[in-house]
Formats: C-alpha cells, structure tokens, sequence
C-alpha cells in the first residue's frame, strides 16, 4: 500500500508544480501570483477541498497526447471565507496558457453545478488565452456549456469574477453574465478583439491596456465594478464584497453585531448643504453620516460618476444604495447613470438586500447625443428595476426631484415602502427659473424690466412649490425630517420592513428594456 501511496503523493505533487516551475517563475516575473497562490490568499487557511487534480485532456491532434499536465489548467473546487462554503475555480496560465479544453470546460462546470445544489456563491478566477485552439469546436461547446449556467445561476446564487490576466474572445461572456467583475490594473485585460485584429479592421493603433485594461473597463465602458492596483488588493476586495452579499436567494445577507445608542442623531448632515441649490456637494458625505461607521463599499466608482451605488451597514444590517452625485453633472440621470443604477438595483433584489435611495436630482440629460442613443430606453431601465424590485425600498430627498426623473428615483408613485424628505427638498416639474420662464413668458416679455419681472415670477414659484410640502400634503412623502435624525428614521424604517413579503403576478419573466 505505501508504493501506492507514494504515487499518489507523486502525482499530487506534480499537478500542483502545474506547468512547472520555470513557467511559475514566468508568471512571477509578470507580478502575477499563480492559480494556486491566489486560493491560499481567497480562502479561510485549511478550507481548500480540490476536485479534479487529475484530470487531463483528451485531444490527441498536433501532438496534444504528448503534453498532458494534470489538472488540465484550472484548479477547481469548494472551500471557505471567514467560514461560508464557497465553490472556485482558479485558471492556470502555465498551462497551455490557461486556455479553456473540453475537459478544462468540464471541471468549471462541475463545481457550478454544485454550488447551485447547495446554494453557494460561485468565485472565478480568470487568466486564461481563450479557447484551446488545438481542440477546435470541443472549446468552444466547452464555453457554451459555462455560459448556459451562468444563465441558470444569474439571480439564484451570486457569481463573481476576477479578471487577473488575460480573458479574451469568446472567454469574456462568462464574467460579462456574472454579478461582478473585478480587474487588476497593468496585468489583466478583457476585449473580444485584440489589438492586432482591431489595427487590421479598423487601422487603430491601440495598447492591450488601453483596449480593455482595468482603467478603460472601469471608467470608459462600465464592464468591470473594481478596477484593483494590484491581486491581493483585488482579492482583499472580493472578500469584502461578499461580506455583504447572501449566500443565495432564498437567504438575507450576514447582519453584523450592532450595539444600538439611545441617540443616533448625525448633527454633522446639517451642514453638508450649501446656501444655493445650484452649488454642488459631496453625497457621499451624506451617506457617510447615515451608514455604520466605515462600512460604505462603493461599486462602480470610476463609471457614470453622476451617480453613486454601492453596500453599506445600517445597526450591522446590509443594504444595497443607490445616490444622486450633485458634484459630478449636478447629479443629473444619463444612459450609463441609468444602467449602472438599473443593474444594482435587480442585483440587491434579487438577493434580498433593502434599498436606500438619496435623491438630488434635476432630471435627465438633455442632447442629441443622449436621445440619439436611446436615453428613453436606458432611462426606462431604472425606472423598470425599481418598478420590479420587492425587496424593502426606503427613498431620502434630501433637495432637487424634478421631473420625470423624480418618479424614477424610486417615488412613492413605484413602490417606494418609506419616503423621507428633507426640508430642504424641492419636488416639482422642474427648477424655479425654467417654470417660470415658460408660464410667464408673455408677461415677463410685456413687463418694462422683463429680468425684474422673471425673478418676481421666480420668486413666487419657489414659494409655491420648490419645497416638500406639497408631496407630503398629498402623502407622496410620508415625513418632512430633520436632516439630523435621518440615521434614526432608517434604523426604524428598515427594521419595520424587514418581514416584507409582496406577491407578483403569475409570469415566465417580465420585458425589461433592454
């Protein structure tokens, strides 16, 4: 028995040199960690369970059968962090490149499959050249297998993808159907076309990183959430975001100890607002004197900047926030605000988290640009998520809600369960000046100081309706509070609502937008 023993211990040890150690060291000389490194620093210390060591491909054609690794260039399997099952896959770039074999396929697809038997989060670690080209069609049914279970899981397990290499051609849907994807600046790239092919289609001359770098993903194209200087920031990143996540959808997101205070008042939000509601501010300062201490983990920063979502802890509860930003385009909702805010929004109902929205919003943008690009679609997809979303919603107008885009922000009107203004708030059409100009514009025309006569008129309107007043006669806003107490109101809110059940019409799926 021990010889047998021994070679077992042999091959172990071998599938864990994966392509051997001169291509460890190339990966090194990269400043890139290898497949197995980065499980060591994701998981809880002695939680690692591998399936599939042994595995190896079955493609025989351009002399495959004379290099087999064992393992076949992922490593797959279950483990822990900070003591919740997770299931991962880690892709080895010293094998053949990472690049994905029918078998390769077929070890990711196990491990997917049993994360949603037993409802864990699915982790990938991506680094891989794409398909096996040496296999032909096997790799590519390979990759449909992945993306159908992607399909399958997407709102039923959460799926999160690291980027920590290469991932390019058809290899870049898989993440693109996932929760969240995360990128590591300078070595990690996604596109569908490489640089070469574009200068040969297009003539453009353009680096890897400059086509779908870490930087261009997170501010240019919306595709990656966290774009990471280096692995073990990407890494630390990846546990901190799960930390706010359920384990699947028929569980509530882990509550951390809270030790309530008899006064949870936040004086400081008394001053966060300028004199003139046409001077910017800082909403996530705001939302700092709202959430526990610290515990705001911004999604999407570097995109659609105009408006800020994200997790937070309100008494150790997680929720999912959505924001206008008044420092960047006056907060004003655009094509990309709207799908960056759409997105988060089904992902936290899908997964059980309550919604806290702060509005301060002057409408949406206008342009040819925007309407030539469909500004009416994308915008319907805010308003459909939260139209759609039941998990509880709680809205904060702390100034502007003008417009159309005061219903999108998750208004009374669409399902809103508490909504908050501040006194401060100014809920009509549009702004003081622009109402004005268009109800009395033959009088301010005919007046003998027309510039006198429109800040009359403006004057008059902002005291008829640039307030909340009028909302909370009508019950579209259920309390007028002071800023101070905001905290405490949603502390109250979000634990009145937290046995919310809301019964949907019987469908296959609604029509989103898209």
């Amino acid at each position: 028995m021990q010889d047998k023993i021994n070679i077992l211990q042999e091959k172990i040890a071998k599938a864990q040199l994966g392509g051997g150690q001169k291509r460890i060291d190339r990966q090194h000389e990269k400043g890139k960690l290898t497949a197995r490194e980065r499980l060591v620093l994701l998981l809880d210390e002695g939680s690692f369970e591998e399936i599939g060591m042994l595995v190896t491909h079955r493609s025989t054609d351009f002399d495959m059968d004379k290099q087999k690794f064992l393992g076949d260039g992922v490593v797959t399997g279950y483990g822990t962090i900070n003591g919740r099952l997770v299931y991962v896959f880690s892709q080895d770039f010293t094998v053949f490149g990472g690049s994905l074999s029918e078998t390769h396929a077929e070890k990711i697809c196990k491990i997917m499959d049993l994360a949603m038997q037993n409802g864990a989060p699915v982790i990938g670690l991506n680094d891989s050249g794409g398909a096996r080209i040496q296999e032909g069609v096997v790799s590519l049914g390979g990759y449909a297998d992945i993306f159908l279970r992607n399909t399958q899981a997407s709102g039923v397990i959460p799926q999160i993808s690291a980027i920590m290499g290469p991932c390019a051609g058809g290899a870049v849907y898989s993440p693109a159907i996932t929760d969240f994807i995360l990128m590591v600046e300078n070595t990690s790239y996604m596109y569908v076309t490489g640089p070469n092919v574009v200068k040969t289609v297009t003539h453009e001359n353009v680096t890897h990183e400059e086509l779908g770098g870490a930087w261009t993903h997170s501010s240019k194209s919306g595709i990656t959430h966290f774009a990471c200087a280096n692995e073990v920031e990407c890494i630390n990143t990846l546990k901190k975001l799960l930390s706010y996540i359920p384990q699947n959808c028929e569980e509530i997101a882990p509550k951390y100890p809270y030790q309530s205070k008899a006064d949870e008042s936040r004086p400081e939000l008394l001053n966060i607002l300028p004199p003139s509601s046409n001077q910017p501010y800082d909403m996530r300062e705001i939302i700092d004197g709202i959430v526990d201490a610290e515990s705001f983990l911004e999604i999407h920063k570097n995109y659609a900047e105009n408006i800020v979502v994200g997790f937070a802890r309100i008494a150790g509860q997680s929720i999912g926030l959505v924001a206008n930003q008044p420092a960047y385009l006056a907060g004003v909702l655009d094509i990309n605000s709207s799908k960056k805010g759409a997105r988060f929004v089904r992902f936290c109902d899908a997964f059980n988290i309550p919604l806290l929205v702060l509005v301060d919003v002057p409408g949406f943008l206008p342009g040819t640009d925007q309407e030539w690009n469909a500004i009416i679609t994308n915008g319907a997809k805010l308003l459909y998520a939260f139209s759609e979303a039941t998990v509880p919603k709680v809205t904060v107008i702390t100034r502007k809600a003008y417009g159309g885009a005061y219903d999108v922000m998750n208004s009374k009107h669409i399902g809103a369960d508490l909504n908050f203004a501040w006194p401060s708030a100014e809920i009509a059409v549009m702004g003081s000046k622009g109402a004005a100009e268009i109800i009395f514009r033959r009088e301010i025309a005919a007046a003998a100081d027309p510039e006198a006569k429109l800040q009359e008129k403006v004057d008059d309107y902002t005291e008829k309706f640039a307030h909340p007043y009028r909302a909370a006669a009508r019950g579209f806003v259920d309390e007028v509070i002071n800023p101070a107490d905001t905290r405490s109101k949603l502390i109250r809110g979000f634990k009145m609502l937290e046995n919310k059940v809301v019964k949907l019409p019987r469908k296959k799926h609604g029509n989103i937008p898209l």
